[in-house]
């Protein structure tokens, strides 16, 4: 069952408010410490959470316009280098994760960059406790294949992003947890293409995704 788009759109809202609560949250605390300090060691420190807090919300909102957005500014196919730093950008700052980009493609379509930026944010969450995530992308006989490979001491995927990812949306009770997992599943099944989740044997995690290489 296809959710409508006008409920689509308040998920992706509802995701991009509670993404972005924590950091533009911290900004506002920041500066009300700051108005209030007037010790210069506590105001050097202020200014390093402000600007740590800008740091992140930046990030998050440059990854959420590629990843999410109409993607303006790009052409029919995006530079996969914008997809690699968007995605540094958005969990760089885990010391835990290890990110290994081996996709060999100069550019990719918008729709296939959709599906790489939202399934590395899926499989980048699902490393509860840190570990690799190797991400690869390569177009083959007028497909383009995306793998992801998340590794680490605990991966745990949440069941109703697995069932969104590979089925779409089942019932009504789609969360804005799943918005992303439903924005791959809509992309895939609208250009004929198909998403997959496997497990593997040492409690790894495999995400694949295969889109026509011309949409």
């Amino acid at each position: 069952m296809a959710i409508s788009p006008v409920d689509f759109a308040s998920l992706l809202c509802s995701r991009l408010c509670h993404d972005l609560l924590s950091p533009v949250g911290a900004l506002n605390n920041g500066l009300e410490l700051l108005a209030d300090e007037t010790d210069p060691a506590m105001r050097a420190r202020c200014m390093e959470l402000l600007n740590e807090s800008a740091r992140v919300s930046a990030n998050k909102l440059k990854f959420f316009r590629l990843a999410f957005g109409a993607a303006g500014g790009f052409g029919e196919r995006v530079d996969t280098r914008e997809a690699q730093v968007a995605i540094e950008g958005l969990l760089g700052d885990n010391k835990r994760l290890t990110l290994n980009w081996v996709v060999e493609r100069a550019d990719l379509t918008k729709s296939a960059i959709k599906v790489l930026l939202n399934l590395s944010m899926i499989a980048g969450d699902a490393l509860l406790r840190g570990g690799r995530l190797t991400i690869g992308a390569e177009d083959s006989d007028g497909l383009t294949e995306i793998v992801l490979h998340a590794e680490g001491p605990r991966v745990v995927l949440d069941p109703e992003l697995r069932a969104t990812l590979v089925d779409g949306a089942a019932d009504e009770a789609i969360t804005p947890r799943a918005a992303a997992a439903y924005m791959v599943h809509a992309i895939a099944e609208e250009a004929g293409g198909s998403v997959v989740v496997s497990d593997g044997d040492d409690g790894s995690l495999m995400f694949g995704a295969t889109l026509p290489s011309s949409r």
